[in-house]
């Protein structure tokens, strides 16, 4: 049955979750900030800022009246960059409807709270509507997806009738969708993988070579672990999509917008270069400032996420960190396992 869907958000993965819903058969609202897109999606079907030479399905309408995009739809999915959610989010929550399914597809943390994007949408929305919030995570590039490559993602959510809804709004054939109820873990994954995306980049544009990435993925997934867990996760979500599932994809891909970052740092350009460089959001170089914080204020070691950030923020050199790491002390790499088990 069709149904009516407002997609907030017009970068190259909003846009690719609107095809998704277009291909399911559903009618397609897309918010877009600027006239000039709204217009190419809306008569050439394409939106060749953010994915450049792929067509778009006709049932997708582009409209910059946000009150417009959002006034009567049941399914809402917010896809706004983390820096801009809470300010979205206040602008549309007077327009939704009371029985509203809020789907977001954002991966990130609020710099100043250090909130998950869910709780920043909690604290935004009536109450009623905060309950069913829903995350959307795991390993799913835009550019493959509106490729219709088979990709496989992770919803999750406080209700259960929440998680089946947006399971049954998303999923065909060439997009499959699983769930699970862990939403602070399934938020700390998508994250924070972010983080370690900008330390391969790094890795790979030295020229380091697969051991130190490899390396790097494992250990970085036990940071993300030991921290997702000390904020009340489930330590298995970690092993699945939306950890190493997600950790894998964009870690190891050029259409990662972290990886890309951290590959031109590697290559010598500044942090403000290699940004300027890059026509989307790159989620990890705030990430990685809050989750420092988060992890100095939970009381978690995170040295590769430190590290990271010492480069970023603290003009620290990629070899000096790696040297830091390297001749840390000595560890036992199931102090992590013991630590989910406790």
């Amino acid at each position: 049955m069709s149904k009516s869907i407002a997609v907030v958000g017009a970068g190259s993965w909003g846009t690719a979750l609107a095809s998704v819903c277009a291909d399911n058969g559903h009618d397609v609202t897309l918010w877009v900030r600027s006239a000039e897109i709204a217009e190419q999606i809306n008569v050439k079907h394409t939106n060749e800022k953010y994915l450049p030479n792929e067509v778009l399905p006709e049932a997708i309408r582009a409209c910059t009246d946000l009150a417009e995009v959002v006034s009567g739809k049941k399914y809402v999915l917010l896809v706004t960059p983390s820096h801009a959610m809470r300010a979205v989010v206040s602008q549309l929550a007077s327009y939704l409807e009371p029985d509203v399914l809020l789907i977001h597809a954002t991966k990130g943390l609020e710099q100043d709270t250090l909130k998950r994007m869910s709780e920043v949408i909690a604290e935004e929305v009536p109450a009623e509507i905060a309950e069913r919030i829903v995350v959307l995570t795991g390993p799913s590039h835009a550019e493959e997806v509106i490729r219709r490559s088979p990709t496989t993602v992770v919803v999750s959510s406080k209700s259960h009738d929440a998680m089946l809804a947006a399971q049954d709004l998303l999923m065909n054939g060439a997009f499959r969708v699983y769930t699970n109820a862990d939403m602070i873990g399934a938020e700390v994954a998508g994250s924070l993988k972010n983080i370690i995306a900008l330390g391969a980049g790094l890795s790979d544009g030295l020229g380091f070579g697969d051991n130190a990435k490899a390396a790097l993925l494992t250990r970085g997934l036990a940071e993300i672990g030991r921290l997702g867990v000390k904020m009340g996760a489930n330590p298995l979500t970690f092993s699945g999509l939306a950890g190493v599932g997600d950790l894998v994809a964009t870690c190891t891909s050029k259409h990662s917008r972290n990886w890309r970052a951290g590959y031109l740092l590697g290559q010598g350009k500044t942090v403000e270069e290699a940004l300027a460089e890059l026509v989307m959001v790159v989620e990890g170089v705030r990430t990685t400032s809050a989750a420092k914080t988060l992890a100095e204020r939970e009381g978690v070691e995170m040295p590769i996420t430190r590290g990271i950030y010492s480069v970023l923020f603290e003009g620290k050199s990629v070899r000096q960190v790696v040297e830091e790491l390297m001749g840390r002390g000595r560890t036992f790499e199931m102090e992590d396992i013991i630590r989910y088990r406790m």
